[in-house]
């Protein structure tokens, strides 16, 4: 629509600037008027003409009295001729300035060639306009079978990733290091018989820089560095998937050695044969024609295809095998020393002031990934720009942990009395029961202020980084869940509708230890229900049941039991510390805000 705006648009333009030309050529404020050659003898016999200028074929007349006529005379009649035809006196023609305008070539092309030619002329251009325009279209159509992959020059590119720029992954760093020496000294691998891995799959969760390494092995590599989506390869017309994997690893092959970046394999690369579309499904096809350039008949000497996905269990099997994706570099999140050194790459170009900690800041952050990480300090120096700082103080890196967690602060989320009450027994109920029982994290902050979602929420942070959790350790945890709805009831002999997020959780975690760990004594050692996933959705729509109905009785009672055991246990600590509960939630509706330290100290007293 706006191109068709926009081609009107230069056509009325031109028109318009046409129309002035001819405006400009023909003035018809003073046009002459046509008169008889009987009218002309009876003005030159009166003496009115004063002049005559032959012009052609036309005799242009300016009278005495200024007033201008033309008469137009037979082709090849002269003037005499005319003067003799009508009997004139030749002391009558004497008195008359008689001038000859001479048709010079630019009063040709004025008055002659330039109206024909003008109308031509504008044809010629709309002919060429839309016939450019036609031609534009079918390149489009055969562009658009073409891949969309961004080539990275990394030799023009001075700020370009290396592994330096990365921490937190000094595994899957050694294991890459390996393709960039080959890359760069292929002949030492090669005289040993050596082959480097022709597909390299680095799995991991969402933030934990997939990509950034990809772009690392190849800022290391100093080679060509082509990048593309899983996405981008899947169009509604069928065919057009396969020939973008084609032209792909065709521009691939024409700048080795090289490096071929997919992110986000899972997109096109999910398990054959589950669709709705079955054999025929594009996406499948598209899928098929990766697999034959990847492990072919044509070698990829010298092109190393790097994948990403955070979703390798739904990938093909085909994908995996030797030949294809035989190198599986993992990436998780990162531990407390890991966070401790991304979190000082991300500082590098901030100005930090001395109080801030780094070591003590990758302790409160356990479970962010280095996305999270990288967004906590950008959000940290957005809060200290506010208010106005030069350095990026402790508080503000405090504050953005709890921002990136839970959500901005919401102070205009104003609660009446009844319900600040409410939530600081809540609140302190979990803090207590946390505090009492073994295993469970500790308490770092508690706070009555509202943030994201939660009208108040308590902070708390694992003593140390643990992979391996135990029984006792889920039923805490449980009991931690359900102490703000027993603090409720315990205090005001009612519920309400703040504990549905953290029952939500506990009757989750119940279930995990009953159908997926194993922890159910009458139950024994074995896994309940297994997900089915439909493909073409991509999500877990359904559980298939491999067990019976008496057994999902028995789950759902041990499931129960669970929970009444961590309620009983939770129910036991507040009654018995019911003075530390209200101590602790009259200093919330006091303070609104309790740190580790202020908690501690009540709870010493």
């Amino acid at each position: 629509m706006k191109s068709l705006l926009k081609n009107l648009l230069i056509f009325f333009v031109v028109l318009l600037f046409i129309s002035g030309i001819f405006s400009l050529l023909s003035d018809h404020s003073n046009k002459p008027q046509e008169i008889t050659f009987n009218r002309l003898s009876e003005q030159i016999l009166g003496e009115k003409v004063k002049e005559i200028t032959i012009e052609g074929n036309k005799l242009n007349i300016l009278l005495h009295n200024k007033e201008e006529e033309f008469v137009i005379k037979e082709e090849g009649q002269s003037l005499g001729d005319l003067f003799e035809n009508y009997n004139l006196p030749l002391e009558k023609t004497k008195i008359i300035d008689i001038k000859v305008k001479d048709l010079s070539s630019k009063n040709f092309f004025l008055t002659i060639v330039l109206p024909f030619l003008i109308p031509l002329l504008l044809l010629f251009v709309l002919i060429f306009f839309f016939t450019r325009k036609m031609k534009g279209a079918g390149m489009q159509a055969l562009k658009f079978r073409e891949s969309r992959a961004k080539n990275i020059n990394l030799e023009k590119n001075k700020k370009r990733t290396t592994f330096k720029d990365i921490a937190g992954v000094e595994e899957a760093k050694d294991e890459l290091y390996e393709i960039v020496d080959f890359l760069k000294k292929p002949k030492k691998y090669i005289s040993l018989g050596a082959k480097i891995p022709k597909g390299v799959l680095l799995i991991g969760p969402p933030g934990c820089g997939k990509t950034l390494m990809g772009r690392a092995v190849a800022g290391e590599a100093g080679v060509p560095f082509f990048h593309i989506s899983g996405s981008e390869f899947i169009e509604m017309f069928v065919g057009v998937g396969a020939s973008r994997v084609r032209d792909l690893f065709s521009k691939a092959k024409k700048n080795l050695p090289a490096i071929l970046f997919i992110d986000e394999l899972d997109a096109v690369g999910r398990q054959r044969g589950a669709g709705l579309g079955g054999s025929h499904d594009e996406r499948e096809q598209t899928l098929n024609q990766i697999l034959v350039e990847l492990d072919g008949f044509n070698p990829n000497i010298g092109l190393i295809v790097i994948a990403a996905t955070n979703r390798p269990d739904i990938l093909d099997p085909a994908l995996l095998r030797p030949g294809r994706f035989d190198r599986k570099v993992v990436l998780d999140l990162p531990d407390i020393k890991q966070r401790e050194s991304i979190l000082k790459i991300h500082a590098r170009n901030k100005p930090l002031k001395k109080d801030v900690n780094i070591k003590n800041i990758a302790e409160r952050t356990p479970g962010f990934s280095g996305a999270d990480l990288e967004s906590l300090l950008n959000e940290a120096a957005i809060l200290a720009a506010k208010k106005n700082k030069k350095k990026i103080e402790n508080l503000d890196i405090l504050n953005s942990i709890e921002k990136v967690m839970l959500g901005p602060e919401r102070r205009s989320h104003i609660l009446t009395k009844k319900e600040r009450e409410i939530v600081a027994y809540h609140e302190a109920g979990h803090a207590l029961v946390s505090h009492y029982l073994s295993g469970c994290d500790q308490v770092q902050k508690i706070s009555i202020i509202s943030r994201g979602q939660a009208a108040g929420y308590t902070l708390r942070m694992p003593k140390e980084e643990k992979y391996l959790k135990s029984k006792t350790e889920f039923l805490n945890n449980i009991s931690v869940l359900l102490a703000g709805f027993i603090s409720e009831k315990l205090k005001f002999k009612e519920i309400t509708t703040g504990a549905a997020n953290d029952l939500k959780r506990a009757t989750f975690l119940a279930e995990k230890l009953v159908t997926q760990y194993g922890m159910s004594d009458s139950l024994g050692p074995r896994t309940f229900g297994e997900k089915n996933e439909m493909v073409f959705l991509g999500k877990e729509i359904s559980e298939k049941r491999n067990f019976s109905e008496k057994t999902a009785l028995l789950i759902d009672q041990e499931v129960s039991s669970f929970i009444e055991k961590s309620f009983q246990a939770a129910e036991k600590i507040l009654i018995k510390r019911k003075k530390k509960l209200e101590k602790i939630a009259k200093l919330l509706l006091e303070k609104e805000t309790l740190e580790k330290e202020e908690f501690e100290k009540a709870m010493k007293n």
